[in-house]
């Protein structure tokens, strides 16, 4: 990498709206004309590659229609990214040598050159309906993964919640003498659900270096708002990022953390009880029935959930310094101490390296860039 390649002013000290991913071994940014993925090879070496960004479609732009779109294409573009970083690193590969050691642990004795048969002519390579056949195949798999992660974020964070629910208000009117409100309690049991995934998860090896990773990208963001020099060359550059705060306002964790406490709100604004919808509506044969009716309406206003927290996330990114905004962001940020670790040496290059690439060049690119 050549120095004159990866400079930056320190002209650009304003809020921007370049975003990014923590990867498997790398960062993704998303920037306003481009987005980039650094990711650490297993000699390492730092793979680069970027690539011009669609313009904006007008329900990307639209204040409470952009929110959930955004949100899906940020998924997609995310999980892509993901699983490319998974490819590029090495880790796929470790992943079916170790498979391949599982099932032969014991290794095969080499056979003599002279008893060693005549080596048969090589076959051609797999033909394209083989080729077809093996991406339907992932394609297959990656689709029932997706349904089955559906079901299981369904399970743990709606029906588990409605059930504990049912067991807690039994022992408070037992014991104490009044009942719960079923939506705060739902409500704070699944942010207790959630605190509590994040943690597991950070347990594990390859997660916790991500959230490394996470923190690389924070504090490279932060620099660049800044003002400072961004040159995954320079030693000097990288102890500049290592200053910056690893925490960001406009994390995804802080995002998912606000979704579910305006679903408190919202719940409590338009409360739907299950023995309501249960006398309201003859098909309903059993309190049962009425508890998978009143989740299905709990998801069917997730997306309007989500549209309100975007947006709010979006001005508490702008007026970070205004007291509201600033105690609306505190949970989130303090949450992402869970999911957000500070970086090493060599993570902070790597985000430099994504970030490098998405830095507006012209004036119409940083104008636009301006939060």
């Amino acid at each position: 990498m050549s120095n004159k390649n990866f400079q930056n002013t320190k002209e650009c000290t304003h809020k921007s709206k370049i975003g990014g991913q923590a990867l498997f071994e790398g960062v993704m940014m998303r920037g306003i004309t481009y987005e980039a993925m650094a990711v650490r090879k297993k000699d390492g070496s730092i793979h680069v590659e970027s690539k011009e960004v669609a313009r904006n479609k007008w329900y990307q732009k639209t204040p409470f229609i952009r929110g959930v779109f955004n949100f899906v294409l940020q998924l997609k573009n995310g999980y892509s990214y993901m699983m490319k970083s998974m490819e590029i690193s090495g880790y796929l590969d470790d992943e079916e040598e170790e498979k391949k050691e599982d099932t032969n642990p014991d290794p095969i004795p080499e056979i003599p050159d002279d008893l060693k048969p005549e080596p048969e002519p090589e076959l051609d390579s797999k033909s394209d309906s083989e080729d077809k056949k093996s991406s339907f195949g992932e394609m297959i798999v990656g689709v029932v993964g997706t349904i089955g992660g559906l079901a299981i974020g369904v399970l743990l964070f709606m029906f588990v919640p409605t059930h504990s629910f049912a067991f807690l208000n039994s022992l408070f009117e037992e014991y104490v003498g009044f009942g719960l409100n079923r939506s705060l309690t739902e409500g704070i049991i699944r942010i207790i659900l959630f605190v509590l995934y994040m943690w597991a998860i950070s347990l594990m090896k390859d997660i916790r270096k991500t959230y490394e990773y996470h923190g690389a990208e924070h504090k490279t963001i932060a620099a660049y708002e800044g003002g400072e020099k961004l040159d995954p060359d320079s030693p000097e550059s990288i102890e500049n990022v290592k200053k910056y705060t690893r925490f960001h306002p406009r994390c995804g964790t802080s995002f998912i953390f606000l979704v579910l406490a305006i679903s408190i709100l919202i719940y409590a604004i338009l409360p739907i009880d299950s023995e309501m919808l249960y006398e309201r509506f003859s098909f309903l044969t059993n309190l049962t029935l009425a508890n998978i009716m009143r989740i299905a309406i709990q998801i069917l206003l997730t997306p309007f959930i989500v549209a309100i927290t975007y947006e709010l996330i979006k001005l508490a990114g702008r007026y970070d310094r205004n007291l509201i905004m600033r105690a609306i962001s505190a949970p989130g940020l303090a949450l992402q101490r869970l999911t957000v670790r500070e970086p090493d040496d060599k993570q902070i290059q790597i985000a430099i390296a994504a970030m490098v690439p998405v830095i507006p060049k012209t004036d119409d690119e940083k104008a636009e860039d301006k939060w």
